[in-house]
C-alpha cells in the first residue's frame, strides 16, 4: 500500500484516536503545565517574601565552599543546640530555651545544612555523620573545642553521630525526643516524595508548598499534642519552613531517618560520655518505649525522663524539664536546682 493511503487508512481506522480526545488531551495537558507554572511562581514570591520579612538573625560561618547560620549568646561553658526536621534556629529562640540557658552557658544554635539560612548542596547526601562533620568543624572555627550538645527529633541522631565521631569534643549529651531505631514509618514514603531528583524538583516547586499548607494545623496537632500549640510558638517563621528549598532538606531526611537509624543503632554502646534521654510520655509522633526507653537501656550510663503530658515537641512544652536535662548533663547545678530539677522530671 502506498504510503500515503496507509497514513489515510490509520487515521481513519479504530486504531487512531479520535481528534477530538486528542484535543482534550492535550488541552488538559496545557492547563496542568500552566497551572504548575502558576505555582511555582507563585511559591516563589511567597518564598521571597519569607526571606525579606525573616532575615538572618545570627552570623555565618563558612566550612569549606559550605555556609552555615548560627547565633550565638551568653557566656559559660558551651552548649550547642541541634534542631530537628523542618526546624531551624527559631525552633529553639521561640521555646524560650535559648533565653535560660544563656544565662550560665555559651549558646550555639545552628540552622542545620538546608534550612534557615544554612546551604545544603546537593552533591552530598546529609546523612547525620555528614552534617557532623560540618558542624564539628564549623565549631571549632568558632573556638568551640569542647561542648554539652543537645539534639531534639532528627537533631538528636546528628548529635549522637558527632558523640561518636568527635568523642573527645563532647563533653555530654541531652537527646530530646529522637529517634534512634528502626521502625515501620508508613509517613515515610509519603513525606519523602520532595527529595527525589526530578520528580521531587516539581513537587518542592509547586504542589508541596500548598500541600504542607493545608496539612500544617493537623501536624502541628501531632506535633504538639496533648499538648496545644503555644502561643509562643507564632514567633517560629512557618513560611521559612514553607520554601521549595527547606521542603526538599525536609523530605530528604524523612527519607534518611530509617536506613540512619539502622546504621548508627549499632554503635550506641561506644557513647562513653553523660547521656541524659527525654522524652514526652505521650508523644504522638515516637512510640518512646520503642526509642527513648530503649535506648536508655542500651546505653547503661544514660538517664531517662518521661515528661507527663508532653508530646514530641518537649523543649516547647515543657522548657523547664529540659533545662533541668541539660543542667544534669553538663553537671553544673547547685544542690538544691538538682533537687528541684528531679521534682520535676520525676
Amino acid at each position: 500500500m502506498p504510503p500515503h493511503k496507509l497514513s489515510h487508512w490509520i487515521s481513519n481506522s479504530s486504531f487512531a484516536p479520535p481528534t477530538n480526545a486528542l484535543h482534550r488531551f492535550a488541552a488538559g495537558g496545557a492547563i496542568v503545565a500552566g497551572a504548575l507554572v502558576v505555582s511555582a511562581l507563585v511559591n516563589r514570591f511567597i518564598a521571597k517574601r519569607a526571606e525579606r520579612n525573616n532575615p538572618p538573625i545570627g552570623k555565618f560561618v563558612d566550612v569549606g565552599a559550605l555556609r552555615l547560620h548560627y547565633i550565638e549568646q551568653g557566656d559559660g561553658e558551651p552548649l550547642v543546640l541541634l534542631h530537628g526536621n523542618s526546624g531551624m534556629i527559631q525552633d529553639f529562640t521561640s521555646s524560650g530555651l535559648v533565653e535560660r540557658a544563656a544565662q550560665k552557658y555559651r549558646v550555639i544554635v545552628f540552622d542545620r545544612p538546608g534550612f534557615g539560612y544554612s546551604d545544603r548542596p546537593r552533591r552530598t547526601i546529609w546523612t547525620p555523620e555528614a552534617q557532623a562533620d560540618v558542624l564539628h568543624e564549623a565549631l571549632e572555627r568558632i573556638g568551640i573545642s569542647r561542648a554539652t550538645v543537645l539534639g531534639h527529633s532528627w537533631g538528636a541522631s546528628v548529635a549522637v553521630a558527632l558523640a561518636l565521631k568527635y568523642p573527645a569534643f563532647v563533653r555530654a549529651l541531652v537527646l530530646a525526643s529522637g529517634y534512634f531505631y528502626p521502625t515501620f514509618r508508613g509517613d515515610v514514603i509519603f513525606l519523602s516524595g520532595p527529595s527525589i531528583p526530578g520528580i521531587g524538583d516539581i513537587m518542592s516547586h509547586t504542589i508541596s508548598p500548598i500541600l504542607e499548607r493545608i496539612m500544617r494545623p493537623l501536624f502541628m496537632r501531632k506535633m504538639f499534642g496533648p499538648a496545644p500549640v503555644p502561643r509562643k510558638f507564632d514567633e517560629f517563621p512557618k513560611e521559612m519552613a514553607l520554601r521549595p528549598s527547606q521542603i526538599r532538606a525536609s523530605a530528604a531526611e524523612t527519607a534518611l531517618m530509617i536506613p540512619d537509624a539502622f546504621a548508627l543503632s549499632k554503635r550506641y554502646a561506644d557513647l562513653k560520655m553523660p547521656v541524659v534521654i527525654i522524652a514526652g510520655q505521650e508523644d504522638r509522633l515516637i512510640d518512646i518505649d520503642k526509642q527513648s526507653a530503649r535506648l536508655h537501656a542500651d546505653v547503661t550510663h544514660s538517664t531517662l525522663h518521661r515528661v507527663p503530658g508532653a508530646g514530641h515537641m518537649v523543649h516547647q512544652t515543657a522548657t523547664d524539664a529540659v533545662m533541668g536535662a541539660v543542667d544534669e548533663a553538663a553537671g553544673g547545678r547547685l544542690e538544691n536546682s538538682r533537687i528541684s530539677a528531679k521534682q520535676r522530671l520525676a
